[in-house]
């Protein structure tokens, strides 16, 4: 019977590896599974049950539901790559106990619940770079216990709060690098005694956070470079076991002699690309082998020479070179000789401004009735209680604060009292029509306000009077018929507004006035049928903006002009039926990721691309109806490249466009709409180019169905950008 049993199981094991939904390719032997780039918006429910690896790359899926993989037990590595997806619910991955690998890189997720990676209690890698995450709960990690790599990079966090990375016991590779960080509780790295880096470059930082530092006993390596810091102090860094430390590219003034006395192993300082005039002797830094000081404007005169001593005596390697004075600009450090460092009328160095750090203020005050607190997070809930008034009575030290789902109807002034260290206030879903002036009076520490979900449709500036620092608003879902002009004076500080799902008609000047700081702007989703050239002047700083599924009928351009540092523009789902001559031109040498998908584009002028270049990496083109378009071939540095769903004319008029795709090692998605032989065909398969003068020349092979996908298999050799763009230069020839 055990053996009949056996052969039965054997059997259902492998009718369930038959099983293979449509659009998906499936490697029964190797238990793989791949669904991608399709128009998937939904998790397959077909999907064989003894899978192993299932990569979902490109679809669309906007939300992960809960239990959407319960089906999948077995799953050791999941790849959700550009999927679009905006939220994931509370117990999206339960069931997936022996995932190992989960990618959610490149998506729009905005927060983090304390049950959104509920299950993972295997997974050891977790992918989050590039998506738009604004705020991380404590505990949202805390299921997570084998987890040893955690990217975060390119998101937009701003605030680390205490305990928020609670759970990882093992991590050891934390990466927050492309943040918008300036502000770490002291206890945000308490929870992670395996950590052995720590990547915190490219962000906001105006101090070294050496309170926060303290507590990683066992990190090797911190990268800091890319931050506005301008002075580390006396036994700021203070981390027993680092060994190499990354300052450069920061704005570094001056460094005091014993600023690494606490940091005994370290052995490598990198100090390049800085302010620095020049060092003293780092006597407290003992085991130090090299520092790097390139770029820095040093003076290598007498004031120096303490520094150019001590190298000698502790044996240090040093690399920079003098500046000043003249007779010695471009000698290296080390070829230096102290006679030579001679000194005219000395001039102490400046004194750094030193960004003072705020007292932290007790804990005091019961929890009001029917809420509840949590002073280990310092978090306030009452969400879901139906509460008609905002309660009052929260510890002092309350840092979050969630309201989600009462009723309450207005904000009144002074609606917070006491509350000056909250950074985070959650007021989702809460029927909210009038948001008074004065309500958030008082709260100065306050960076993130959620007001998504309620009834608002205008705001004045003295709603916002009191929170200086407020950096991200969420507006979506209420109902703004218009930008509320002139509320955002007294934010000098935000970062990111999302003003989604509204009514919004148009973008008039004056609406953004004053949102100088400005870096994203989210407006998807409302009937927005123009914008003002000078709508957008004031937000010189933006990186991204999404303008999909409005009602523009044509490249805002005008708009565009002096957006500089533009990186993101997403045009989809507008009835844009016609692209003319240097639609991008304004944004050509910042613009990095250009979304104009499902728009019913009909003709785009050869001249629409021009300026574009090698800085565009992803364009989104599909579900469109042109039959052609211009010449891409300088996009040398694409990585996303989507044809999907376009009724391409494949005749000889397209071959420029058949060759570069064949030399791409991207998959595309092109197929022929016309003439009738060619339908349905990929343009990569097609035969209709073979009849073309010049077809035949470097073609061998390249049309035979067997070769097609060859590019985008793993270990085949990419092509350059060079030559990729000499293949289309010599087509078109």
């Amino acid at each position: 019977w055990g053996l009949l049993l056996l052969v039965v199981a054997l059997g259902l094991g492998g009718t369930a590896a038959t099983r293979c939904p449509k659009p998906c390719v499936c490697d029964n032997l190797r238990s793989h599974v791949l669904c991608l780039n399709g128009n998937l918006t939904a998790i397959p429910g077909t999907i064989p049950q003894l899978t192993k690896k299932l990569d979902l790359r490109g679809n669309s899926f906007t939300v992960i539901p809960v239990g959407a993989f319960l089906d999948t037990p077995y799953l050791t590595h999941l790849d959700l790559q550009r999927c679009k997806v905006e939220r994931l619910e509370e117990g999206a991955f339960r069931g997936l106990g022996r995932l190992v690998y989960l990618n959610l890189a490149s998506n729009g997720i905005a927060l983090l619940y304390q049950e959104s990676l509920d299950g993972l209690s295997s997974l050891q890698q977790l992918i989050l770079e590039g998506n738009r995450i604004e705020e991380i709960q404590p505990g949202a990690f805390g299921h997570l216990g084998s987890l040893t790599v955690l990217d975060l990079r390119a998101n937009a966090l701003v605030y680390l709060p205490d305990m928020v990375f609670q759970g990882l016991q093992v991590l050891r590779w934390l990466r927050l690098s492309h943040n918008a960080l300036h502000v770490l509780g002291s206890e945000a790295f308490a929870a992670l005694p395996a950590l052995r880096r720590l990547s915190l470059d490219h962000n906001e930082l105006q101090a070294l956070p050496g309170e926060a530092l303290a507590r990683l006993d066992g990190a090797t390596r911190l990268d800091l470079g890319h931050n506005p810091i301008t002075y580390v102090a006396e036994k700021a860094v203070s981390m027993a076991s680092l060994k190499h430390l990354f300052l450069d590219h920061a704005a570094l003034q001056d460094v005091a002699p014993d600023a690494f006395a606490r940091s005994p192993q370290l052995r490598t300082l990198d100090l390049r690309e800085n302010q620095l005039r020049g060092l003293p002797p780092l006597a407290g830094a003992r085991g130090l082998a090299k520092v790097s000081l390139a770029g820095n404007p040093l003076l290598c005169s007498c004031l120096l020479r303490p520094f150019h001593d001590w190298l000698a005596r502790a044996r240090v390697q040093a690399e920079g070179s003098c500046t000043a004075p003249p007779a010695l600009r471009g000698r290296p450090l080390d070829s230096l000789r102290a006679p030579e460092m001679r000194c005219g009328r000395p001039r102490p160095p400046p004194s750094p401004t030193v960004p003072s750090e705020q007292p932290r203020a007790a804990g005091s005050g019961q929890c009001p009735r029917g809420c509840t607190c949590s002073p280990d997070f310092h978090h306030g809930s009452c969400e879901n209680r139906d509460l008609r008034e905002i309660p009052k009575g929260f510890p002092r030290d309350t840092r979050l604060l969630d309201l989600r789902r009462n009723i309450f109807g207005t904000v009144p002034p002074g609606a917070f009292p006491g509350l000056k260290e909250l950074v985070s206030l959650h007021l989702q879903s809460c029927s909210i029509g009038v948001l008074q002036p004065g309500a958030l009076q008082g709260l100065e520490n306050l960076v993130y306000l959620y007001l998504t979900n309620n009834r608002l449709s205008t705001l004045a500036a003295a709603a916002f009077e009191g929170a200086p620092r407020l950096a991200y608003l969420d507006l979506d879902h209420n109902t703004f018929a218009r930008v509320p002009a002139g509320a955002f004076q007294l934010l000098p500080n935000l970062i990111s507004l999302h003003l989604q799902h509204n009514t919004i008609g148009e973008l008039a000047e004056g609406d953004l006035a004053g949102a100088t700081g400005l870096r994203w702007l989210y407006l998807a989703g409302n009937t927005i049928g123009r914008i003002a050239p000078p709508a957008l002047a004031p937000t010189k700083m933006l990186e991204k903006l999404h303008l999909e599924g409005n009602r523009l009928t044509e490249v805002p351009t005008s708009a565009l002009r002096g957006l500089s540092a533009l990186s993101e523009l997403k045009l989809s789902r507008n009835p844009i039926k016609r692209m003319g001559d240097g639609a991008f031109l304004p944004v050509a040498s910042s613009l990095q990721h250009l979304y104009l998908d499902n728009m019913g584009l009909e003709q785009i002028s050869p001249g629409a691309f021009a300026g574009l270049g090698p800085k565009i990496r992803s364009l989104y083109l599909e579900s469109n109806k042109m039959s052609n378009i211009p010449d891409m071939s300088n996009f040398t540095g694409l990585e996303i490249l989507n044809l999907r769903d376009v009724p391409f004319h494949c005749d000889c008029q397209l071959l420029p466009l058949r060759r570069w795709i064949d030399k791409l090692n991207l998959r595309v998605g092109a197929t022929c709409g016309s003439p009738a032989e060619a339908r349905g065909l990929k343009v990569k398969v097609s035969t209709a180019f073979q009849t073309c003068p010049g077809w035949g020349r470097g073609e061998a092979g390249g049309a035979h169905p067997d070769k097609t996908e060859a590019a985008s298999k793993p270990g085949k050799k990419k092509r350059s950008g060079k030559s990729l763009a000499r293949g289309f230069k010599k087509s078109r020839a």
